[in-house]
């Protein structure tokens, strides 16, 4: 006669409990250790009685299994969070595709192209649009406008004192230094004797340069008569 099923529930008998306890963690932990002989396999078991002691088996060493462990938990959930980015990125990408696509086709309406399929309120708000745009533009002319005239405008002020402080320099100069009417004298002027020295000491005789050097003098005997009959 075959052993009967066993009802899978908590075991109110304290003694009992025990007793299976007892019994089924040694069948575990053997199960344990000839998986990991049989199958070339690393097994860790851990387990708690309701006490709170420690039972635990580990094939290759409790914390190198559980190192190991949480390296592949932390990898897998690296990988998990990749995979949500991933999408989520797919999923911004096809966002952004189709924006470029309707600012693509917008664009260009807004040159007169491809207006077939359009309805008359959609050439309406188009128009309405060009309008705007236009109106934008002259505007922005007009403005830049004004600043180059404005940017003149300072130039010119500022070249035109610019020119009144080199005049006030150039009025100042003068009266720092006046002009005179009053020739400037010559060297034989100021040095006579020394001409006469050197005519003499050279021995000129040219009529000519006597004949001026006289005339310098004032000891020409030569009398210009003009409009004598």
């Amino acid at each position: 006669m075959g052993r009967g099923k066993i009802e899978i529930k908590r075991i109110e008998n304290a003694n009992s409990r025990q007793v299976t306890f007892s019994k089924r963690r040694a069948g575990l932990l053997k199960k344990a250790q000839e998986l990991a002989i049989l199958c070339d396999a690393e097994v860790a078991v851990i387990i708690f009685s309701n006490t709170g002691k420690l039972f635990e088996f580990s094939s290759a060493g409790m914390k190198r299994t559980l190192s190991r462990y949480n390296k592949c938990l932390d990898s897998s959930e690296d990988a998990a969070e990749e995979c949500k980015a991933e999408k989520q990125d797919s999923k911004e990408l096809d966002v952004l595709k189709d924006e470029f696509a309707k600012l693509q086709k917008k664009q260009v309406r807004l040159l007169g192209k491809d207006l077939t399929g359009l309805s008359l309120k959609e050439l309406q708000q188009l128009e309405q649009q060009l309008n705007e745009g236009l109106l934008s533009v002259k505007e922005r002319k007009e403005q830049l406008l004004v600043e180059q005239l404005e940017q003149s405008r300072v130039q010119e002020q500022r070249a035109i004192l610019e020119n009144e402080t080199l005049r006030r320099q150039v009025e100042e100069l003068r009266c720092l230094f006046p002009q005179t009417d009053r020739a400037v004298p010559s060297y034989l002027e100021y040095y006579p004797v020394e001409k006469e020295k050197s005519l003499v000491h050279h021995g000129v005789t040219s009529p000519d340069l006597v004949s001026n050097f006289a005339f310098e003098n004032g000891d020409s005997d030569i009398t210009l008569h003009l409009g004598v009959d």
